[in-house]
């Protein structure tokens, strides 16, 4: 029975009666959601830490309806309705549906359902795991939301689909690829911790079930951390775009700084994103406990990457004002034109850090039934001052694309000029800013329309958020196009050594090694180079003591580097 008041819309359940499913979706083209796409609601459940909870709700359904569960209707309404620890009271409850349920615990991201698409952009449903902790409501309280939105929700927990898994260990891109630690497969060995019946999958069989249910096609599992308790990737790194990672940084040989560095490593050596394309990797300093205390003495995991996009809002963990203003400038940085909206999760009676959890830790999300979903990969510096520059994107709605709209404008320049997009393939839309002078600084963004007449933009924001290139000048032709060395560690090298090339352009060709003669002593690499840092591996162990030299030769160029092995 649903009773609807006047700021207010509470629902009393007698009985759950979502459509609960047990068997891989039969839709094509399945998708699981990007956290960052367009949401229609926003999700938390109503127990301890209230200060935090009410400050979520107030900068959440500014964007988005907030669903609330919880097992006092009357006293959560009255704290949202009264100033207290949590901030105003709210003058209405616009946007705020209570529902009643039960749960266990407030970690209302590592029992959620998540978001996925069949058709790319059609027919949503949810996919919900068994959860890895002995808390049945907690495991049960998707259903609350299902049956709120009226949404399938489909379950892996009957054999053989029953795969265990906890929301704060995975993050995908929306396009198929996913990240979490090895904890997925601990979880799924027939083995546990916590005297419930675990799974026993091998490592593909798992990738099979996340493929079934939410089309993942490629999904890359790390190390977990030593001193992460709980081996969540969300409290070390956030995926913010589709080629983007926010990635925690701690001072050298500090607590998991070394693992996350190699995890990192690994990463960008073996999967480029989306794009095929390297991914950008952007580090934020994780702070210490006042003290100076790290996890690995005993402080708390602060984290600025537990954090939730709610539309064109971010909201995020803070602690202290010397760290937080780094963590917002960094924030600024990699999602411009986004409000960002930071709670205190370290404070005297709401010290939620202390219990390992943030924001993104008891938050979770739902996608719009019909989305528009565009995406692009920003376009890089460029020394072009001839032609034009070609903006390509990805837009796709179930109904299609009526038309595209790029944006742009010059210098910072008010004034944002508009040119048509072209559909030159399916779903693929492009159009050309005329090229400019040296040190030309554009921005643009883009905008599609869909037969309904749905109107998107990306980035969200636009147009106070944008991506931004600049025209750079005073090289060559064959200046812009010769790759360059980057790093090549360790040197001197005795063992596994990794090399890094950054390519202008795409390429192939061969890297070798030669010796002071000449003569080459070993082959690293031969196949594709794609644009930006590159990285390569050879082992040095076989070689004797000696300066040798790395070659990188191209259809267009020839680069070498001198190495010393010990």
């Amino acid at each position: 029975m649903k009773t609807i008041l006047l700021t207010v819309s509470i629902f009393f359940f007698l009985e759950i009666n979502a459509q609960v499913i047990n068997t891989p979706p039969a839709n094509s083209g399945i998708r699981a959601m990007a956290e960052w796409e367009e949401l229609q609601a926003l999700n938390i459940t109503w127990t301890g830490f209230p200060a935090i909870l009410k400050q979520i709700v107030a900068a959440g359904r500014l964007e988005t309806q907030v669903l609330i569960i919880t097992d006092d209707l009357a006293g959560t309404e009255d704290y949202l309705m009264t100033a207290n620890t949590g901030g105003p009271a709210f003058a209405d409850l616009t946007n705020v549906t209570l529902i009643e349920g039960n749960y266990n615990t407030i970690w209302a991201r590592d029992y959620s359902a998540n978001p996925v698409y069949g058709a790319v952009v059609d027919s949503l449903f949810m996919v919900d795991w068994i959860y890895n902790r002995p808390r049945p409501d907690d495991d049960a309280s998707p259903e609350l939301i299902a049956n709120e939105l009226s949404v399938p929700l489909y379950t892996t927990t009957a054999t053989p689909y029953n795969l265990m898994n906890t929301g704060g260990n995975f993050m995908c891109d929306g396009f198929g690829t996913a990240f979490a630690s090895e904890l997925v497969m601990e979880e799924n060995d027939g083995n546990g911790d916590y005297n419930i019946a675990y799974p026993n999958h091998t490592e593909a069989e798992i990738d099979e079930i996340t493929q079934q249910f939410m089309g993942i096609d490629r999904y890359i599992k790390m190390p977990v951390l030593p001193y992460d308790g709980i081996h969540h990737i969300d409290m070390h790194m956030k995926l913010v775009n589709e080629n983007t990672l926010l990635v925690a940084e701690y001072p050298d040989g500090v607590a998991d700084g070394p693992q996350i560095n190699a995890n990192i490593e690994y990463v960008l050596a073996n999967y480029n994103s989306m794009f095929d394309t390297p991914y950008n990797v952007v580090r934020i300093p994780s702070p210490p406990s006042t003290s100076g205390a790290y996890p690995d003495n005993n402080g708390a995991y602060r984290t600025y990457t537990n954090a939730v996009f709610v539309n064109n809002t971010i909201i995020f963990p803070t602690y202290r004002e010397e760290y937080d203003t780094t963590a917002y400038r960094i924030w600024s940085e990699v999602c411009p034109g986004y409000t960002l909206v930071g709670i205190d999760c370290d404070n005297s009676g709401n010290n939620i850090i202390s219990q390992s959890g943030a924001i993104h830790c008891i938050t979770h999300a739902v996608g719009v039934a019909e989305p528009l979903l565009i995406s692009h990969e920003p376009l890089p510096d460029t020394y072009a001052t001839t032609g034009t520059y070609s903006v390509s994107a990805y837009m796709n709605h179930k109904d299609g694309i009526d038309n595209g709209i790029l944006f742009y404008s010059i210098n910072g320049d008010d004034t944002w000029q508009e040119v048509s997009m072209t559909n030159t393939a399916e779903n693929t839309w492009t159009a050309n800013i005329p090229a400019q002078t040296v040190g030309t600084i554009i921005n643009y963004y883009i905008q599609g329309t869909a037969t309904t007449g749905k109107v998107q933009v990306r980035p969200m924001p636009a147009p106070e958020g944008f991506w931004t290139f600049e025209v750079l000048g005073g090289v060559s032709v064959a200046e812009m196009q010769t790759p360059d060395f980057g790093r090549v560690f360790p040197n001197p090298a005795n063992a596994i050594t990794c090399l890094e090339i950054n390519f202008k352009q795409k390429d192939n060709g061969q890297i070798y090694l030669i010796d002071m003669q000449g003569k080459k002593v070993m082959d690293v690499y031969a196949g594709n180079f794609t644009y930006g840092t590159n990285k390569f591996f050879f082992d040095a162990a076989s070689l004797q003591a000696g300066v040798y030299r790395l070659v990188a030769q191209t259809t267009s160029s020839i680069i070498g580097y001198a190495v010393m092995v010990k």
